[in-house]
């Protein structure tokens, strides 16, 4: 017949490799999660380990487990949102750059093309007195062919320039959405965290 302190020991033993186990269970389910992009979440780890939520909770080494795993999981999502942010404001901002250079191009070229009209206007005032009537007619078509580029310039202007205010505006909503997630993200920190990092 054993004897009580032997089979408390041999009973805190078999406790001991139950709690091993379970721990390399929980391991093993954070990993796989992870490779499976799955949700780091207490639960879910819980229920792929085969183990109790409450064994999560109480057991230091299962706890300090989870939460170094759903720290790394949110400081990699962080990651990968604010990379993706960056990513389409960049897009963002280079079609504004651009639509702006494009306006900019297009004010300028119905510029030079209003010089050139007045200057061309003034030619045929001064011809129209002294050269006879088919180069008056030539000048006349010359000058409504111009007058058409201005025309047709001026709608690549307005279209640009509405292009440019779609930019702007996206510009403006990805930098709202940036916001919202960075307030996301402050909220989802502990509050220890936030402290530190402030």
């Amino acid at each position: 017949m054993t004897s009580a302190p032997d089979q408390t020991a041999v009973a805190t033993a078999a406790r001991r490799r139950q709690t091993q186990d379970k721990l390399v269970r929980v391991e093993k389910a954070i990993g796989q999660l992870r490779r499976e992009r799955g949700r780091l979440a207490v639960r879910a780890i819980a229920q792929r380990a085969g183990v109790s939520a409450t064994f999560l909770y109480e057991n230091a080494d299962a706890r300090g487990l989870v939460r170094a795993a759903v720290t790394d999981s949110k400081s990699r999502h962080d990651r990968v949102t604010r990379d993706e942010h960056e990513r389409v404001e960049a897009s963002w901002r280079e079609r504004a750059l651009n639509a702006e250079e494009q306006l900019t191009l297009s004010h300028n070229e119905m510029l030079a093309q209003r010089h050139r009209i007045g200057e061309l206007m003034g030619q045929l005032r001064d011809l129209e007195q002294m050269v006879p009537g088919e180069s008056v007619q030539r000048l006349t078509t010359e000058n409504i062919i111009l007058k058409r580029r201005v025309q047709q310039l001026s709608q690549e202007h307005r279209a640009l320039q509405e292009r440019l205010e779609g930019a702007r505006s996206n510009l403006r909503f990805a930098e709202k959405h940036n916001a919202d997630l960075e307030a996301q993200i402050l909220e989802l920190q502990p509050s220890g965290t936030r402290c530190s990092s402030q």
